[in-house]
């Protein structure tokens, strides 16, 4: 059996079937959970799980990627169903991405507008964009019709937009120092 963390664990069937799978799927699988709400070792947790299950199959499955993104979506709901660990949730969501050095101001921007976005179009957003799912392949995910998911997709990204523009003129604003205050025309009687 392959240990996710630690590597082999049982050598007799080292090449496992799933193993690319979890090179090629992990990190997507751990942002998709962190879309979902939970911190970056419960996503962690959440897809260790899915892939032990996975583990569990003897033969390759046809439909393996979308078997493991909705026993990973499965699993990462009802992690989160768990009162304690919602309280914890909240307190680690004020950090929703973990900051590296190398993140530019406007990536910062960028990630904390898309936190702010409502829960199911920030899932359609992340699918979409990073996990390079296709509009049905999301619906299939999230039992949703592809018209229901295309419309999340769209209207989380007039939304994120929007705030990136209004954010990029406050920049704007601040870079050319405060602007001459216009008086007002004076009152007719």
């Amino acid at each position: 059996m392959w240990c996710l963390l630690s590597g082999n664990v049982n050598s007799e069937n080292s090449s496992h079937w799933c193993e690319g799978l979890y090179e090629a799927k992990g990190a997507h699988l751990i942002l998709y959970c962190r879309a979902l709400g939970l911190s970056h070792s419960e996503a962690e947790d959440v897809v260790q799980e899915a892939f032990i299950a996975l583990l569990k199959v003897e033969k390759n499955l046809d439909c393996a990627e979308a078997y493991l993104y909705r026993a990973v979506r499965n699993k990462a709901l009802n992690f989160k169903r768990s009162l304690w660990r919602r309280l914890a949730r909240e307190i680690e969501s004020k950090r929703w991405f973990e900051r590296t050095e190398e993140e530019t101001d406007a990536e910062q921007i960028a990630m904390r507008e898309l936190a702010q976005l409502p829960p199911e179009q920030r899932e359609v957003i992340v699918l979409k964009i990073w996990s390079e799912q296709t509009f049905e392949q999301i619906a299939g995910l999230l039992q949703l019709s592809p018209n229901t998911v295309a419309g999340r997709y769209r209207y989380g990204m007039a939304k994120l937009r929007a705030s990136l523009k209004g954010k990029e003129n406050e920049e704007l604003e601040l870079q050319r120092g405060t602007i001459a205050p216009v008086e007002t025309a004076p009152a007719f009687a």
